[in-house]
C-alpha cells in the first residue's frame, strides 16, 4: 500500500527521531544541540519552519519516548497490536501538540498536502502533530504492524516498513541489513565448506 507523501515523511521522521536517542543512536545522543536538531529537520525537509533554538532540544528529546510508545503498542509483525493503547498515544500527542490541520502548497514539488501546525509553531508541537496524524493514518488503514523494531540481534532501533510486501526487517541506523546478510553468507559458506563442497 502506498501512503501519501506527508504521511510517509512524518513516519520516517518519527522513527528517525526515536533512533536519535542514546542506546539507539550509533554514537550515543544524536541531538546534542540546536545545530544537530536543525540538521535533523533539514534532512527530513521539514519546511517551512522556524529555526531550531537551544530551548527546543530538550522538549524534542522528551518526545522520543512518547513516540516509542507508539511502536511498542503497534506490536510489529510478530505481535498483535494493542490498537486502543496506540490510539491513546496518538490522541495524547494530538491533544498536547495543539494540532490544527490545514492544507498547503508551499512548493517543493509535493503539491497540496496536509500540515497540522503553523510553520511558526514550537518544533516539538510540529513534530508531535505530524507524527500523530501519520500514525493515525496507519491505524485507520489497519497497517499499524508496519511499525517495527529492527530484527538484527542486539539492535533496538525502530523502523517503519513502507515496502509493498511488508518485508523490511532492518533499520538504517547501523547498517544492520548488510551485516545480517553478510553473516548469513558467511554461515552458508562455512556450512558448504564443512560439507566438503
Amino acid at each position: 500500500m502506498l501512503f501519501a507523501h506527508d504521511t510517509t515523511a512524518a513516519l520516517v521522521l518519527a522513527a528517525d527521531l526515536v533512533n536519535t536517542a542514546p542506546g539507539l543512536a550509533a554514537d550515543g545522543e544524536a541531538l546534542v544541540d540546536a545545530a544537530a536538531l536543525e540538521n535533523f529537520l533539514d534532512e527530513h525537509q521539514v519546511v517551512p519552519r522556524r529555526t531550531a533554538r537551544p530551548g527546543d532540544v530538550a522538549p524534542v528529546r522528551a518526545l522520543r519516548p512518547r513516540l516509542l510508545a507508539a511502536w511498542e503498542a503497534a506490536g510489529g509483525p510478530a505481535r498483535t497490536a494493542d490498537v486502543p493503547r496506540l490510539a491513546a498515544v496518538i490522541n495524547e500527542l494530538l491533544d498536547d501538540s495543539g494540532a490544527r490541520p490545514w492544507l498547503t502548497d508551499h512548493g517543493g514539488g509535493w503539491g497540496w498536502h496536509l500540515h497540522v501546525t503553523r510553520p511558526d509553531a514550537p518544533l516539538v508541537d510540529r513534530i508531535a502533530a505530524q507524527a500523530a496524524f501519520a500514525l493515525a493514518d496507519l491505524v485507520r488503514l489497519g497497517e499499524s504492524e508496519r511499525l517495527r523494531r529492527c530484527a538484527a540481534p542486539g539492535c533496538h532501533a525502530v523502523l517503519v516498513d513502507l515496502s509493498r510486501n511488508r518485508s523490511h526487517r532492518y533499520c538504517d541506523t547501523g547498517n544492520c541489513g548488510n551485516r545480517q546478510h553478510a553473516a548469513a553468507y558467511r554461515a552458508r559458506r562455512a556450512l558448504r565448506s564443512a560439507a566438503g563442497g
